[in-house]
């Protein structure tokens, strides 16, 4: 048996959603792997299936898609990872291979997608389940802890980047600066950007100036911007952030779940030719290619560690904007 937490009963945070349980270890199946976990970042994505923004889509999930750990067991069809790799489980758990999606290297919009912690049980618990071809090696340089939010937090905050189409040397807003955030400004900063970014939290604002970030404001950026990443699931920033572009920029929003947003103005927000897109999940090469850039980049990742009967407390405190960087749940030794 193992020491899980599922979505048991979807609601405000405050209702606690979240129940621990003793449930028994799965088995792989022939082409998955067996994950002993030894970290599992918390995402918002997460809290959105919580609270019952994503809706579930089966009942007590296990949620948790940021999940390191040792493969300890094999299915009959796997020849790697071997046992006792250190590996990672993303969010993109198995694509179906075939759609006109997968063949043009789309897979994140494969139809038939299914995802770690949402279609199948995932990292808060001491044991979790993948497939094999899903699965990540690690960078090194990394404790557990540090690569944990590397696996949603980074891949989704790299390929907003890429989706933002941000020019060399461009201007980049990051509204909102959590988990993701604090990586993609990173890799923007590596690649020659000048960053501003636009956050309630003063504590926020603090660490992005530590970063490198040219300046970190509550309001605005203090100039137009050529690119800009929606990290805060809030439709009301959309209008603001548009108008904040300069001609020909691009606003990429890269959340699961975002608020309704306002009515737009055509001369004011979308004329000139800026452009407003969406970030769907990722493809394993996004994956492949941050993790490769945080080998040779390597990255400050910013944690705040909780034990894994506090889950639901971590949760609450991403909820409340009291979490600096990403939570982290650690994981004692498994029975």
């Amino acid at each position: 048996m193992m020491t899980a937490w599922q979505v048991h009963a979807p609601g405000p945070i405050a209702g606690k959603p979240l129940r621990r349980v003793q449930i028994p270890v799965p088995e792989p199946a022939a082409d998955e792997v067996l994950v002993r976990v030894r970290a599992c970042a918390v995402c918002r994505t997460d809290l959105h299936l919580a609270e019952g923004d994503l809706p579930p889509r089966r009942p007590d999930t296990v949620p948790g898609h940021e999940v390191v750990g040792t493969v300890e067991r094999v299915g009959a069809d796997v020849s790697e990872p071997a046992a006792g790799t250190r590996v990672g489980v993303a969010w993109l758990r198995r694509t179906c291979g075939r759609c006109r999606y997968c063949r043009q290297g789309a897979e994140n919009l494969c139809p038939y997608s299914r995802y770690t912690g949402w279609d199948a049980d995932g990292g808060y618990a001491q044991y979790c389940v993948a497939p094999a071809e899903y699965v990540y090696r690690l960078p090194t340089g990394y404790t557990d802890e540090e690569v944990a939010p590397l696996l949603c937090a980074g891949i989704i905050g790299y390929r907003a980047l890429r989706r933002s189409e941000l020019p060399p040397g461009g201007r980049l807003g990051l509204y909102g600066f959590g988990a993701s955030a604090h990586l993609a400004v990173q890799v923007a900063i590596a690649e020659g950007a000048t960053v501003h970014v636009v956050s309630r939290s003063e504590a926020a604002r603090d660490l992005a100036l530590s970063l490198g970030a040219a300046s970190a404001s509550a309001t605005a950026p203090p100039e137009p911007l050529d690119s800009a990443i929606l990290f805060a699931p809030v439709g009301t920033l959309v209008p603001p952030m548009l108008a904040a572009l300069d001609r020909g920029g691009t606003l990429a929003v890269a959340g699961i779940h975002l608020t309704d947003i306002p009515p737009l103005r055509y001369e004011e927000h979308l004329f000139q030719e800026r452009t407003l897109r969406s970030v769907t999940a990722n493809t394993r090469r996004d994956g492949r290619e941050f993790l490769e850039f945080a080998q040779r980049h390597h990255l400050r990742v910013a944690t705040t560690p909780y034990p894994l009967d506090a889950a639901g407390e971590a949760l609450a405190d991403l909820a409340a904007d009291r979490v600096s960087g990403a939570a982290v749940l650690s994981f004692p030794a498994a029975g």
